[in-house]
């Protein structure tokens, strides 16, 4: 088991071998999640650039690609 020191304002220095492992730089954000009286630390995901285009084909689910490249080609 790895331990950090808290400090009398309540920080603590994560050691070394915790920040590699989550790949943490100075400034960046960390989580706490509890699960069940256990605290766990968690880098936060970044948001993907591609987020943005989740669900935009949702409405041709199902369809044949035959049939979305030909209306796409305007036959």
């Amino acid at each position: 088991m790895v331990t950090a020191k808290v400090t009398s304002k309540g920080q603590i220095t994560i050691p070394k071998v915790i920040r590699e492992k989550l790949g943490i730089s100075p400034g960046e954000r960390i989580g706490f999640i509890e699960k069940r009286g256990v605290f766990m630390i968690r880098k936060p995901l970044q948001k993907s650039p591609f987020d943005k285009w989740l669900g935009k084909l949702e409405h041709l689910k199902g369809a044949k690609s035959d049939k979305i490249i030909e209306d796409l080609r305007g036959r």
